[in-house]
């Protein structure tokens, strides 16, 4: 008896078919999409606010971050510890002086952290993008090439053997060449010109590099004797700065703080900051000490609220970037809307008039301060004024408390806003700063008996004027630690670093209703 052999079926040979046509095709989009992103993220650019200049980010491959200063300092570059490089172009910048703004500079790279998240975002978000539209670019020829059909396919292909398609071909050719251009090439850079050597060897035997600092290189081969100076006071300026911040950041570390107890929320609470990024990494090390998992902040970040501040709001960021809680309000320098939409845009909840849930269960009311003002001692009164606004603010209180929501914390810039609303009896606690010194906490009881606090915290920058960035502090700083039970506040605790570099901690501050 004879078996015969099953063939295979038809339907079987043409599912299979279908499904290697699929995957050629999947390998092909892949490939070409693959192309396409590198092209696109290799040629895109970014201009950003980065150190106080418009920037402008360029990606490359080249394993090392370039900053190109301009033509009076010399350009820098440092490994980027990845395959992927930047290409930074600095453009304009409101410095007043080539010294105040290499100042800046040295200040900036003591305290990395705001200005290395604002690059590697832009790098992000230009990758992202290019692989967006590199999946759209790669997908265009492999529909096309499906839609045209096997049948069209042969007949092109037919087509491209006679004169007509040679001749098409050439022509396409032609096009390229001429968008390309390779005959105009540009002419030897100055900056080509020179060498990059170690920042040691730039400044030669008789300065100090920070050990932080080796890594760095510099490009350039003459250099006038005051901007050599001028390079020798950034590194002076830097060392010092990291000194004292980095070993503030340690000590604070090691605070005998108040522990929270089981149930109890603890927010670290900066305000009037203005500019000094030293003391971000500083604050955050307090508030860890004390076990805080969110952050308050009464505003005053910056001294003018321009974007050039920018660098200020990516440090703060930066310091307390992994906590989910964030709340902001702005303070009276931070003019405009810049400083509130920059902070909203990088996930702090700003508060604008309308309550919010707070920390621990609470319900959280703040607003912008109606004041502006510049880097000199006056003030100019806009819109509605001080007192209507802080009318307005206990109405809101006042109306949250009758519906069952009642808003525990008041958090302002300057606490004279939430005094109606404590009088009204409709806040326990009213947070705020613009003073630069502590005052408080204070007990004020209601015209119905109710008992709330009032409490200013110093200034986190150490400030004494609009602007506090440096290498050391210009007065004491202070972060406030405050601590929440059931929904409550029921205590702070003030820490103030001195100008020496001495910690005092404050004892803790219990609040409670019988004032």
């Amino acid at each position: 008896m004879t078996v015969e052999t099953p063939q295979p079926r038809p339907r079987i040979r043409r599912t299979a078919v279908r499904g290697a046509l699929a995957l050629a095709y999947a390998a092909a989009w892949g490939a070409l999409a693959l192309v396409a992103i590198a092209v696109l993220f290799l040629t895109s650019s970014r201009t950003v606010t980065l150190a106080s200049h418009d920037a402008v980010i360029r990606p490359d491959l080249s394993g090392r971050v370039v900053l190109h200063t301009g033509p009076v300092l010399p350009d820098l570059r440092v490994d980027s510890g990845y395959p992927v490089g930047a290409d930074i172009t600095l453009g304009k910048t409101e410095a007043p002086s080539t010294e105040a703004l290499v100042e800046r500079y040295a200040l900036l790279a003591s305290q990395p952290d705001g200005v290395a998240a604002k690059v590697g975002d832009a790098l992000r978000e230009m990758l992202v993008d290019a692989v967006l539209r590199g999946a759209i670019i790669g997908l265009v020829p492999v529909l096309v090439f499906a839609l045209v059909g096997s049948a069209r396919r042969r007949e092109l292909l037919r087509l491209a053997a006679t004169r007509q398609g040679a001749l098409a071909g050439l022509i396409a050719a032609l096009m390229v060449v001429g968008l390309w251009e390779p005959w105009d090439a540009d002419e030897e850079s100055v900056a080509a010109e020179r060498d990059w050597v170690s920042l040691a060897d730039f400044l030669g035997p008789t300065v100090a590099v920070p050990d932080e600092a080796a890594r760095v290189e510099v490009r350039g081969d003459v250099t006038t004797s005051q901007t050599r100076r001028l390079i020798e006071s950034a590194v002076d300026t830097y060392a010092r700065s990291q000194d004292f911040y980095a070993q503030a950041a340690e000590d604070a570390a090691g605070l005998e703080l108040r522990e929270p107890e089981d149930g109890e929320t603890v927010v670290t609470l900066v305000s009037d900051r203005h500019d000094n990024i030293g003391m971000d990494a500083v604050a955050r090390a307090v508030g860890d000490a004390g076990g805080a998992t969110a952050v308050f902040d009464a505003g005053d970040d910056t001294s003018t609220g321009k974007t050039w501040e920018a660098f200020s709001l990516d440090s703060l960021t930066a310091a307390f970037d992994d906590l989910d809680e964030r709340w902001a309000v702005t303070g009276n320098h931070d003019n405009g809307t810049f400083v509130g939409d920059y902070l909203d845009g990088q996930g702090w909840t700003v508060l604008e008039g309308e309550p919010v849930d707070g920390p621990g269960g609470s319900r959280l009311l703040g607003v912008a301060d109606p004041r502006s003002s510049g880097l000199g001692t006056w003030r100019d009164e806009t819109g509605l004024s001080f007192s209507e606004v802080g009318d307005r603010l206990a109405d809101a209180a006042c109306a949250a408390d009758e519906d069952g929501e009642r808003v525990t914390t008041l958090l302002v810039h300057d606490a004279d806003l939430g005094a109606e609303a404590l009088a009204r009896g409709c806040t326990d606690l009213v947070l705020g700063g613009h003073v630069h010194t502590q005052e408080g906490p204070t007990a004020v009881t209601a015209e119905d008996g109710a008992v709330g606090y009032t409490f200013t915290t110093g200034t986190t920058g150490g400030a004494a004027y609009a602007i506090a960035i440096g290498s050391k502090l210009r007065r004491a700083a202070q972060v406030t630690l405050v601590t929440y039970d059931d929904g409550r506040p029921v205590g702070l605790q003030p820490v103030i670093l001195q100008t020496n570099g001495r910690f005092d901690v404050g004892e803790f501050l219990s609040l409670d209703d019988s004032g």
